[in-house]
């Protein structure tokens, strides 16, 4: 059995094992911009896309009050994330350990998305070997679970709302974009981070 580990994430307290990807404090910044932006956005729920163990979603529900819909298919990082949502001391969190296309009712929407996938592009992943492989392999491009994720934010994101997806490069950014050309959602911004970059996505 692997052995559990605890980080100190936004303030939180966070779980998680060798099974999962390792939640790094910096990585926060993608829900605390998503906490700024719904301030515009409408009343409803927030989803997050690849959850891993949690802690983004849930330091944007600390910080929104906001009801949050969790979606993995790692197992284990579903039982870690309802660990720490238990720990974190809230009951408004609905974990789903589902693939992202079959997790989702059509008609649900959502105020806010975060969208964390696996944007490693599989014939770099070894450059990564601290990392499960189940959660940086993004395919050949990098952008295999990037689709459904812009896909899902365009099928399920509210009208006025907001969405901040993490991929590797701001290349990465525009070759999504370009290969999906979403008619609901648009790229607003593009900013560079530690390891990776955000893009805020609204509906259009």
């Amino acid at each position: 059995m692997e052995s559990v580990m605890e980080s100190v994430v936004g303030g939180l307290d966070i779980r998680w094992d060798r099974q999962v990807l390792e939640p790094r404090p910096w990585t926060v910044e993608q829900a605390e911009w998503l906490a700024e932006l719904s301030a515009t956005a409408p009343a409803g729920a927030a989803l997050e896309l690849c959850s891993g163990v949690g802690h983004l979603g849930l330091v944007l529900h600390r910080l929104t009050g906001r009801r949050l819909v969790m979606v993995d298919a790692n197992p284990r990082a579903c039982e870690l994330a309802a660990e720490n949502a238990r720990a974190a001391g809230t009951e408004q969190v609905e974990i789903r350990n589902s693939v992202m296309t079959r997790a989702l009712e059509s008609q649900e929407r959502f105020a806010l998305v975060l969208a964390d996938p696996p944007w490693v592009p599989r014939a770099e992943i070894t450059r990564f070997p601290d990392d499960p492989t189940i959660a940086i392999d993004g395919g050949p491009t990098g952008l295999d679970l990037a689709v459904q994720c812009l896909d899902l934010i365009e099928q399920h994101l509210l009208d006025g709302g907001h969405a901040v997806l993490q991929l590797g490069t701001a290349e990465q950014v525009e070759e999504l974009m370009a290969e999906r050309a979403p008619t609901r959602v648009e790229l607003v911004e593009v900013r560079r981070r530690e390891r990776g970059v955000l893009a805020h996505l609204r509906t259009c």
